[in-house]
C-alpha cells in the first residue's frame, strides 16, 4: 500500500485513478431496488474541507489540508466522519450542492474506533440517517457506499469479509468491514444496509480486503456499532472517560509471524530512546509477539497511559531490552474542543 495509505485525507478526488482504473464502470444502485427513497438517505453524506495548522503533530503525514465526507447523524447538525480528516483542524466547513456550506466544529476525537464528532451550523438541508448494526448483514451481501454529491457518488459494494484489522499506527478493530469494489472517495464515506440505515464509516482503501487478508482491493469501513457505544460518552466528555491507553509512538508491519519497526514519531515516547527503525519486536514484558493485534493489547493490558513497556528487539543479530514509559497520545495534538 505504499504511497495509497500515505494520502488517507490528502484530497481523495485526485486519487481515484490510483484505486481502481476500472472505477468509471462500478455498478450505482439502482432507487427502484430499494425500499427507501435513496435519494434522501443519500443527501445526508455531505463534502468536508479541513486546514490544521503547519506545527499540528499529523501534518507531517496528513498534510495540512483535507478532504472527505461527513455523514448527518443527529439533530442539532451532529456529523459524523473519520477521525484523520478533522485531527487537530482549525478551520472544517462542510457543504452540499443542494444547500451551499457551513462552518463546522470539533466536538470530539476517539482514537480507539477513529470516529470523529462535528457540530454543523446548519443541516444542509438533509435528515439524520437512522443507524443500523452490523449483525444485519453478512459477508457476500450487497450494500451501498456513498460519498457526498448523491448517486453520482454512490456504488454497489459487496462485503466481503468481517474480520479483525490492525493498522500500523497503533491501532486496533476486533471486527471492520472490508467491501469491494473500493470507492475512490472513502474517507468518511457511509456505508449503507438494505433498509437505508448507517451501518459503517469508511476509514482506509486496503488491498487486502479478502478473508484471511489476501489479496484485493477495497475499503475498510469501522462498524457503526462502536459509534453507539461511545456517542453518549463522546458528547459528554469529547473523548472517553477514563484512562487512556499507553502510546509507543512506532509504526509498524508484520510478515511471517514478525513485527517489524518501520519508523518512529519524532514526537512519541520511543524517540530518543534505543529502538530504532527496523528492530524486529519479539516480546512486551516477555510475553511473545507475532502480530501488530497481539503487541497492542499486550501493550494496553499493561496498565494506562505513562506505565512502562517493556521491548525485547531484534537488531542486527542481536537482542536489545528496552524499557519505554508509554504516553497518552492525546496529549501531543492539539484538540480545539467545546469541552
Amino acid at each position: 500500500m505504499s504511497g495509497i495509505e500515505q494520502a488517507n485525507g490528502h484530497k481523495p478526488l485526485s486519487l481515484a485513478h490510483l484505486v481502481d482504473p476500472n472505477i468509471g464502470r462500478v455498478t450505482r444502485p439502482d432507487p427502484a431496488d430499494y425500499r427507501f427513497e435513496l435519494a434522501d438517505v443519500l443527501r445526508s453524506v455531505v463534502q468536508l474541507r479541513s486546514q490544521a495548522p503547519e506545527d499540528a503533530f499529523s501534518s507531517s503525514y496528513l498534510g495540512t489540508e483535507r478532504e472527505g465526507n461527513a455523514i448527518l447523524v443527529g439533530e442539532d447538525n451532529l456529523f459524523l466522519t473519520i477521525g484523520y480528516l478533522v485531527a487537530e483542524a482549525e478551520h472544517i466547513v462542510l457543504g452540499s450542492e443542494q444547500a451551499g456550506a457551513t462552518r463546522a466544529q470539533v466536538l470530539a476525537y476517539d482514537y480507539e474506533t477513529g470516529f470523529g464528532l462535528l457540530r454543523g451550523g446548519s443541516a444542509l438541508g438533509a435528515r439524520p440517517i437512522a443507524l443500523g448494526d452490523t449483525a444485519g448483514f453478512k459477508e457476500k451481501d450487497w450494500l451501498v457506499a456513498a460519498a457526498r454529491g448523491g448517486l453520482e457518488n454512490a456504488i454497489k459494494a459487496q462485503v466481503v469479509s468481517k474480520r479483525e484489522f490492525a493498522g500500523y499506527w497503533e491501532y486496533l478493530l476486533d471486527e471492520a468491514i472490508f467491501t469491494a469494489p473500493p470507492h475512490p472517495h472513502w474517507s468518511g464515506a457511509a456505508l449503507i444496509d438494505g433498509d437505508g440505515r448507517l451501518v459503517g464509516l469508511g476509514s482506509l482503501f486496503v488491498q487486502d480486503a479478502a478473508p484471511g487478508g489476501g489479496p484485493s482491493a477495497g475499503n475498510m469501513f469501522v462498524p457503526i456499532d462502536l459509534y453507539k457505544e461511545t456517542v453518549d460518552d463522546l458528547l459528554r466528555y469529547g473523548r472517553r472517560p477514563g484512562p487512556s491507553r499507553p502510546w509507543l509512538g512506532i509504526y509498524s508491519v508484520e510478515a511471517l509471524g514478525r513485527v517489524l519497526i518501520t519508523s518512529i514519531s519524532e514526537r512519541g515516547p520511543c524517540a530518543g530512546s534505543d529502538v530504532e527503525a527496523g528492530d524486529v519486536v519479539l516480546a512486551v514484558n516477555d510475553a511473545k509477539i507475532e502480530s501488530m493485534a497481539q503487541m497492542y493489547r499486550r501493550v494496553w493490558g499493561i496498565g494506562p497511559a505513562g506505565s512502562t513497556v517493556t521491548l525485547r528487539l531484534l537488531r542486527d543479530g542481536e537482542v536489545h531490552t528496552v524499557d519505554v514509559v508509554s504516553a497518552d497520545r492525546d496529549r501531543v495534538m492539539k484538540n480545539p474542543r467545546t469541552h
